[in-house]
């Protein structure tokens, strides 16, 4: 006899998709239904509720993309349906089966509290559990015409382009009997038939589970009467779904969860409005489903609750002490953590974490980033300076060539602090506890033999949307299924608390956890990262002379502003905004924000600045009134005969600097320590270190090429570059204009040099400043390239076999060569301030003051010698997400020191990014704290975020070396305290307390330690 089992598996999967499914309702009637179409933004809730509603027309078209519309439904059960289960079933016409990506819409009641989500894959609102008959319906619908923003060149991406064509037609609003027994069959059939599929076709289960399904809908089920038989064909299927797991079978830690982006193919207003549709849906499921567990991550998310849904706010609130809504994470947003510098990533956590502890009583374990693209080395140490336990992710699964080698295992970072970690195996978090995912997880799970549990976050995310009713009935049929793994619900701190106790011994990762993926998130909107970059050093000037003010002339301290920046700043550095991968508004209003902060900033820094010198205005870097002149310098190191985050009345000008034309047409500029040499076509010929006498630039290479590449990735336009765009390049050596600024800052020698290529322009200055080891280059570009890739090449006559680059708290070293499969993959790596390479005795670094993106190459020349080629990535110009991506004017700074070694390229980092500022006045400013290691450096100065006045030094050691260091007290202090990040003090078994001794502190320091110490003052 010929085999029928695909003929019988086909039958199945088409009563369960034809039969099954639409038989779930029973009889239906239509509800009356009217509609509002807002104009504009969406309205508050009371003016939605108020609004002239006229009749919705049947099959009536609606929403231009980014619109509202309001619909009211009113109504009455039938007196016959008394008995049974009734629903209002609403289809706003919904183009996908996936949550979160087309029309949404929030369902209240009469008073405005809301009831619970629309989406796609959720088209109910539960009237009856047992309907009495009679009972009345009025219920609205704040409905979100979101468009799916796909294909290159959209306009779709921002409400200024949209158009204003409707998206949408609502396809039916009624009422409808639920048929319990036949929506029960449909998850019984639905998992018997996953699992079947996932079982090979030797295991007797296979079989047994295809004959069963066979005889439940071929024998015990009517297909003209489902309603009626559907009990019957359940009990054909239940010794099945009796069968128990093995004693050996993978155990699964199932939490529910929906990854809502901060912002992505939507705006930050339109995440409001998810989470309230998200977290209405999960608290309903609450009610009915008592064991179900949902973790929310992203304090900012939350906060967005309290402020705009108070309803929705009280109800998660609610859960929170039920202990089924779990708050994980301890970060404001789930942010990038390649790009935010030291103290961001340290105040994600200290606001995160603060937050969940005032308002909710909750102290979250883990740190939870299941998508953010990579994981700075820095990491480690920083989760267990905020007492948090654990780390989880999911996106290396992404990554292109590599596959990592464990799926629980403990993360060393930069200083050896290691951290338990998990990546669930399930490879998303977007899970919907299908019988393949199931499989999946247990075929892929790396840390067999070893280990045997995971964790598997489910429901739709992204977009949000959450768990559904059908992934709660798979998780309760998988719970002890033969076959399968086992599946519980449970909280995420009771899946890692079991997993360490299983597996204490897990193996160890030491370093970056490199996305071999998105790497052209670097450089996307470069405008955004330069913002993100700028407020970050503000910020830390802002504090730092704000309690400077406060404690020197009692100057308020404008704690308020500074935690709202702040966190404006932790939201805009949301992994799908800071690196540019989200729509174009998002973007145009990052950058619209940033500017907005950069003013608030300047006001506050100016405000304290003005308070410890007198009257006058601060000028930046430019001429002041007044009868003297007062320059205060931020950054870390002395500058100048200014002491790091102090100020002193201005000296004597140094001697200028010369720069003088060559026969050749170009220019020679000399400060005594170093000379540049441009050509005729402003192309850097030579940089010689003065001091050692020796040639930067390797034989017959030209600094300062700027370089075109295209760039269409095989996918994720803003999201990656593709190793083949390196096959092609064009160097930009042809010259518009080359001339000496004759209006260059006092001493200063500096050429200007400009060029066109394609359809845009750049302008550089390049300039040598007295006292300084470096080439400075300022670059203006008008940007106007599509599908482009512009960098900035300095190929280096030096054999560096790896760089070491600047990341949060130290620096990260990467290979130059590409031995491994794991090394050529890092062909695009991330920079802060500075990149650095070197051979035995003699360095080189290239500094920045809003780059990220770089790559490192080695050559061998036919002399001989080995050429180190260092590229910072400039800007791109991807069409997807945002069809306009850079397009227009960047400026951006860089810098070559020739003859650097790591403190020199720190030093020279910070100095680019916090420029001295000049002052009217005459008083010198004596720091709060001074440093006597180079190498030990201050982070952040500010006074307690509790208000009590005490000051807050947070320093690191940043060369990788231990380090004996004083910390001297410009102020009155009677006690030193170590805390962790939020203040608070670390036990002293965890760092030994420094004692404060003749107004200082001796401190002793590993590689790469942070240390945050308490003052009181007086």
């Amino acid at each position: 006899m010929h085999d029928d089992r695909a003929v019988v598996e086909r039958r199945i999967a088409r009563i369960l998709r034809e039969r099954l499914h639409p038989a779930v309702y029973g009889e239906t009637v239509p509800l009356a239904a009217e509609v509002w179409h807002a104009p504009g933004e969406p309205p508050e809730i009371a003016e939605g509720l108020a609004a002239d509603y006229r009749p919705l027309q049947p099959f009536e078209p609606w929403g231009p993309a980014w619109g509202t519309s309001w619909f009211h439904l009113t109504g009455a059960v039938p007196a016959a349906w008394a008995g049974q289960a009734v629903e209002a079933v609403i289809d706003l016409g919904f183009a996908l089966d996936r949550s979160g990506f087309s029309a949404e819409g929030l369902v209240l009641r009469p008073d405005g509290t809301a009831v619970k989500g629309l989406n796609p894959t959720n088209t109910w609102v539960r009237i009856a559990d047992r309907a009495e008959g009679g009972e009345p319906v009025d219920l609205y619908v704040e409905a979100a015409a979101n468009p799916l923003i796909g294909g290159v060149g959209t306009r779709q991406g921002d409400v200024l382009t949209a158009g204003d064509e409707p998206l949408y037609q609502v396809r039916g609003v009624g009422l409808a009997v639920f048929e319990e027994q036949v929506w029960q069959l449909a998850q019984d059939v639905e998992v018997l038939a996953q699992l079947m599929h996932e079982l090979s076709t030797g295991d007797p289960r296979r079989w047994n589970l295809l004959r069963a399904l066979e005889q439940a809908l071929d024998g015990a089920l009517d297909l003209q009467d489902i309603a009626g038989t559907a009990e019957g064909a359940r009990a054909v299927l239940a010794p099945q779904l009796a069968a128990p797991a093995t004693a050996s079978a993978h155990q699964v830690s199932a939490v529910g969860h929906a990854h809502i982006d901060s912002a992505w193919l939507w705006p930050l207003r339109e995440t409001v409005r998810k989470v309230a549709r998200t977290a209405s849906n999960v608290t309903a499921l609450m009610d009915e489903h008592p064991d179900f567990i949902f973790a929310m991550s992203s304090a900012q998310q939350w906060a967005w609750m309290e402020e705009h849904r108070p309803d929705v706010w009280q109800r998660m609130r609610d859960k929170v002490a039920t202990g089924q809504f779990v708050p994980v994470g301890g970060m404001w947003v789930e942010s990038d953590t390649n790009m935010p510098g030291g103290e961001a990533l340290a105040r994600q956590l200290v606001h995160g974490k603060r937050y969940f502890m005032d308002k909710l009583g909750v102290e979250t374990d883990e740190v939870w980033l299941p998508d953010s693209f990579g994981y700075t080395a820095a990491l480690p140490q920083l989760v267990q300076l905020s007492q948090t336990r654990w780390f989880l992710t999911q996106k290396i699964s992404w990554s292109q060539f590599n596959r990592f080698p464990h799926h629980t295992f403990w993360w060393e970072g930069l200083d050896g602090t290691r951290v338990f970690t998990h990546f669930p195996p399930v490879d998303t978090y977007n899970s919907e506890l299908s019988g393949a995912e199931m499989a999946h997880l247990v075929r892929n799970f790396a840390d067999k033999g070893l280990a045997n549990r995971s964790m598997v976050p489910f429901g739709w995310g992204d977009g949000g949307g959450g768990p559904t009713r059908e992934m709660l009935a798979r998780a309760a049929r998988l719970r002890d299924l033969e076959g399968s793994a086992r599946v519980d619900i449970e909280r995420p701190d009771a899946f890692f608390a079991k997993a360490h106790e299983d597996y204490p011994n897990a193996p160890v990762w030491v370093g970056e956890l490199y996305l071999e993926l998105h790497r052209g998130t670097y450089t996307s909107q470069a405008g955004n990262k330069r913002g993100n970059r700028r407020s970050e050093h503000l910020l830390y000037e802002a504090e730092l002379w704000a309690a400077t003010a406060a404690v020197r002339a009692g100057h308020p301290y404008p704690y308020e502003d500074l935690d709202r920046i702040w966190k404006t700043v932790l939201l805009h550095q949301f992994h799908d905004i800071l690196p540019g991968s989200s729509i174009a508004w998002v973007h145009r209003e990052s950058r619209a924000t940033y500017r907005r902060l950069a003013t608030e900033l300047e006001a506050i820094i100016e405000s304290s600045q003005r308070a410890l010198v007198g009257d006058g205005a601060a000028t930046g870097s430019g001429a002041a009134t007044g009868s003297g002149e007062v320059i205060f310098n931020a950054a870390p190191h002395a500058r100048d005969g200014v002491p790091a985050r102090g100020a002193t009345r201005a000296a004597q000008a140094a001697p200028p600097v010369s720069g003088e034309p060559t026969d050749g047409g170009g220019y020679v500029l000399d400060n005594g320590l170093v000379r540049a040499v441009l050509d005729e076509r402003g192309l850097l010929t030579s940089v010689v270190d003065l001091a050692s006498g020796r040639e930067a630039l390797a034989p017959g290479a030209v600094g300062n090429l700027l370089q075109i590449h295209p760039d269409l990735p095989a996918e994720w336009d803003a999201w990656d570059v593709d190793h083949t765009y390196r096959r092609t390049v064009l160097d930009l050596v042809d010259l518009d204009k080359l001339a000496i600024v004759e209006d260059a800052p006092a001493g200063t020698a500096a050429v200007r040099v400009a060029r066109r290529f394609g359809a845009s322009s750049v302008t550089q200055v390049i300039s040598v400043a007295p006292g300084a080891r470096r080439v400075d280059i300022s670059t203006e570009v008008d940007w106007h390239e599509t599908e482009r890739f512009l960098k900035a090449a300095f190929p280096l006559d030096l054999r560096a076999e790896r760089s070491a680059a600047e990341t949060q708290f130290g620096y990260v070293y990467r290979a130059t060569d590409t031995n491994t499969s794991w090394e050529a993959a890092k062909f695009e790596i991330c920079a802060h301030r500075f990149l650095h390479v070197a051979e035995p005795g003699y360095g080189i670094a290239v500094v920045n003051d809003s780059t990220y993106g770089h790559d490192v190459t080695r050559a061998v020349r036919p002399d001989g010698g080995t050429t180190t080629t260092v590229r910072l990535s400039l800007l791109r110009a991807p069409r997807f997400p945002d069809p306009e991506t850079d397009q227009g004017v960047h400026q951006m700074s860089f810098a070559l020191v020739p003859g650097a070694d790591l403190v020199d390229a720190t030093r020279e980092g910070y100095r680019l990014n916090l420029p001295e500022r000049r002052v009217a006045g005459d008083a010198d400013v004596e720091p709060l704290v001074r440093v006597d290691h180079d190498g030990v450096l201050v982070s952040a100065v500010k006074l307690a975020d509790d208000g009590s006045g005490d000051v807050i030094v947070r320093l690191y050691e940043a060369l990788g070396a231990r380090a004996a260091a004083r910390l001297e007290l410009g102020f009155r202090s009677t006690s030193v305290t170590v805390t962790d990040l939020l203040e608070r003090p670390l036990p002293s078994s965890d760092t030994p307390a420094p004692s404060l001794d003749g107004g200082g502190v001796d401190l002793g320091l590993r590689p790469f330690q942070i240390l945050t110490l308490r003052f009181p003052v007086g």
